[in-house]
């Protein structure tokens, strides 16, 4: 039997109906306050039979900090994937982070081990990947260092790959993907699906800073297809293109038929606004619109490779351009039924 953390999230909820195609039964679990409408949601996006397949799967309420609820759901499951995670760039997050990140998958990771779980798969980021020397491109090979990476998602992301290849020395097989920026269908309003939110409603500004992105479709694939290999104790890079952010705002906002983004926003200016930001969520408490991490990856140039996936798997990622277009359509769509 297969669990599923993090189900409502945008992995998990993609990564359940890919599941529910294949198999009669699946835990996934949630917590007490999630929506799981948004997971029908999802389902929607591939099939009208929405109904049908969301009924194979059983929710358990458990929060992955919380190892009494969570122990209830692993009974008989042979397979995890976890897909759990805090998300957040704001240094006040960062105790928050690591109860939920570190010592949830800590929880994971025992369990998996005291119920004799065949095989653990991990969502990961390129956020707990090193930098590479010189002019690589940064692959699985690059040693992670506090020092160049010291803010604390990617601290929180790291500690729990620790933990997880923790569970590969306890005769459970591990396999890690550190997905870059995920595009997909379903969450407007947080993350990388808000960036289409705002391109939509006349986005004015970019930069010029380049990272890797790969569509959650991709994600999805790769994980699927490690499960089901003979491949253990591995991780992999996920990234389909290196691309701007100019490029990626003017592709959406040419699906959209919109106005691309237009104004350039240099790092002084953005150091200017990181430090409003900051001010403002002391005063008032509310989440800042720019952090100092924030402000300085959206200049920062880092290039993935995914050879190593494409290598072992033949992995033929799909191309953002293809990504873009059908997140875009699916966007619309749901514009119009509101």
């Amino acid at each position: 039997m297969i669990l599923v953390t993090g189900g409502t999230g945008l992995v998990g909820s993609h990564l359940l109906y890919h599941l529910a195609l294949e198999n009669e039964h699946i835990i996934a679990i949630h917590r007490k306050n999630s929506n799981l409408s948004i997971v029908k949601k999802v389902f929607g996006y591939y099939t009208t039979e929405v109904t049908k397949l969301f009924q194979k799967i059983k929710w358990v309420e458990a929060d992955i900090t919380d190892v009494y609820a969570l122990e209830m759901a692993f009974e008989n499951i042979t397979s995890v994937y976890h897909c759990a995670a805090m998300i957040s760039f704001n240094p006040k997050d960062y105790r928050t982070m690591r109860k939920i990140n570190i010592d949830g998958t800590s929880n994971v990771v025992n369990l998996c081990i005291d119920k004799n779980v065949k095989k653990l798969c991990f969502v990961s980021s390129i956020a707990a990947v090193g930098k590479a020397v010189g002019n690589n491109p940064i692959d699985e090979s690059c040693e992670w260092n506090i020092e160049n990476s010291n803010y604390g998602y990617a601290i929180t992301k790291y500690g729990a790959e620790m933990e997880v290849w923790r569970a590969s020395q306890e005769n459970v097989e591990v396999v890690i993907v550190n997905p870059g920026v995920i595009l997909g269908a379903g969450f407007w309003n947080a993350g990388p699906g808000a960036i289409f939110d705002k391109v939509y409603k006349g986005l004015k500004f970019y930069t010029e800073g380049i990272t890797g992105y790969i569509s959650v479709q991709d994600v999805v694939k790769s994980m699927l297809s490690l499960m089901n290999s003979s491949i253990k104790n591995e991780r992999y890079i996920l990234v389909s293109e290196n691309l701007s952010y100019k490029e990626v705002f003017s592709s959406i906002a040419n699906n959209f038929k919109v106005k691309p983004p237009s104004i350039k926003i240099s790092p002084f200016i953005t150091s200017i606004v990181w430090r409003l930001e900051s001010l403002k969520n002391f005063i008032t408490g509310k989440q800042p619109l720019l952090t100092k991490h924030t402000a300085t990856s959206i200049h920062s140039e880092r290039y993935f490779s995914s050879e190593k996936i494409k290598k072992d798997l033949d992995f033929k990622f799909d191309s953002i351009k293809n990504s873009i277009s059908t997140t875009c359509k699916q966007y619309l769509s749901e514009q119009e039924n509101n």
